[in-house]
């Protein structure tokens, strides 16, 4: 059987996933999500003329000559009545401007004595100096968030002043995790001969406790074809996310108590270094994602495909990660037939690949920074040449 290129294996693991229903869900909570909608401004931002400094708002036709301070505009205070020619109004940064005033002198550009204002520097260089604008920010009616669009910090600040209090989104999705294989047990279980601590179902929750996910957590199954099989069967969860048992061995069990759960298999082997013995497909209406048991492997089959999955299934427009450009600290030779991905640290704009990079290695995982990206069949590289790289979370 040949090895499934990358690209192709991310694009039909995206075809498999079902439409998830949305909501509408308060700002605080829409924090990480994806826009299900254009979010669209409710109201103009500034909604009025506001001052841009501490000074005095006048007319720049009057600047040069004595001026006449007649009162004060402040933040939410506004001054209410119009500037005459002649007059100035002491104000602060983000107050309104009061009619009649088209620029704002600087408090450190000025003499005052009492009611009296001079200008003692050079002044703004003409009308709507020191102002910002009515619709400076954005008008109502602007789109200012697109569908499809993550719901980061700053847009949620922007969606509460463009006067929006809740925004539609996908609801969470649902991913059940379940590490299989009789050596494993719960970390910090002491260990008989032969038993490894369970460090999958942690490390992938965490790789995607960013995303608007909930899991379901199946914890340790046996190597039982029964016992993996009932528990599959009993899955009520968009995606169902297994490690281990993927391969083709005696204990490798996954794949037919899948199919015996009634899962239907779309594509199994990949052409990617770690992490070959990857399956995908559907169980019902669950995405099935078989992982490696292999913790780096599982590591990296995680942020290929099922943070992109997910991503995908909460509403994003651009699911897959982003690909930066580094150059080599050091070279490296010639690559094979599948795509690999090599952990590094990157420094200064130079990306250092780790010298062992066995799929056994935790700890150069938990190390790097990033993933170096190497194509099928890629020539050698030589130090200081560009590469491709994937930042890890």
């Amino acid at each position: 059987m040949s090895l499934l290129p990358v690209t192709e294996a991310q694009s039909r693991l995206l075809a498999l996933a079902p439409p998830i229903a949305g909501e509408s869900v308060p700002l605080a909570d829409a924090a990480g999500r994806w826009a299900a909608s254009d979010l669209v401004a409710l109201r103009t931002q500034p909604a009025a003329d506001l001052s841009a400094m501490d000074g005095y708002a006048i007319r720049f036709a009057d600047r040069t000559a004595p001026m006449r301070v007649i009162g004060e505009s402040a933040a939410g205070l506004p001054f209410a009545s119009p500037v005459a020619p002649g007059e100035a109004v002491r104000i602060f940064t983000g107050a309104q401007m009061p009619a009649g005033a088209d620029c704002v002198l600087v408090q450190e550009e000025v003499a005052r004595d009492g009611d009296t204002l001079t200008l003692a520097g050079e002044g703004p260089r003409g009308p709507g100096g020191n102002v910002r604008r009515r619709g400076l920010d954005f008008a109502q009616g602007d789109v200012l968030v697109a569908a499809g669009e993550r719901l980061t910090p700053a847009r949620l600040a922007l969606a509460g002043v463009a006067g929006h209090a809740a925004l539609p989104v996908r609801r969470p999705i649902r991913v059940a995790i379940a590490a299989t294989g009789d050596e494993l047990v719960p970390p910090g279980t002491p260990l008989a001969a032969g038993q490894l601590p369970e460090s999958n179902s942690l490390m992938i929750a965490a790789l995607i406790a960013d995303q608007p996910v909930e899991i379901v957590p199946l914890g340790i199954l046996p190597d039982r074809l029964d016992v993996l099989t009932d528990a599959f069967a009993a899955v009520d969860a968009d995606i169902l996310v297994t490690t281990g048992g993927a391969s083709v061995g005696d204990h490798d069990l996954v794949r037919p108590a899948l199919e015996s759960a009634g899962a239907a298999l779309d594509f199994w082997r990949i052409a990617l270094r770690p992490g070959k013995p990857m399956m995908a497909g559907r169980m019902r209406d669950t995405v099935v994602l078989g992982l490696p048991g292999n913790p780096v492997s599982a590591f990296v089959t995680s942020t290929l495909f099922l943070r992109p999955l997910i991503a995908a299934m909460a509403g994003a427009t651009l699911p897959f990660p982003a690909k930066l450009q580094a150059r080599l600290g050091e070279r490296l030779p010639a690559n094979g037939e599948r795509t690999d991905y090599l952990r590094a640290v990157l420094v200064e704009g130079r990306v250092h690949v780790a010298a062992i990079q066995d799929s056994s290695m935790l700890r150069t995982l938990a190390r790097s920074t990033c993933l170096v990206v190497r194509a099928p069949h890629a020539p050698k590289a030589d130090s200081g040449d560009v590469v491709d790289i994937l930042m890890l979370a």
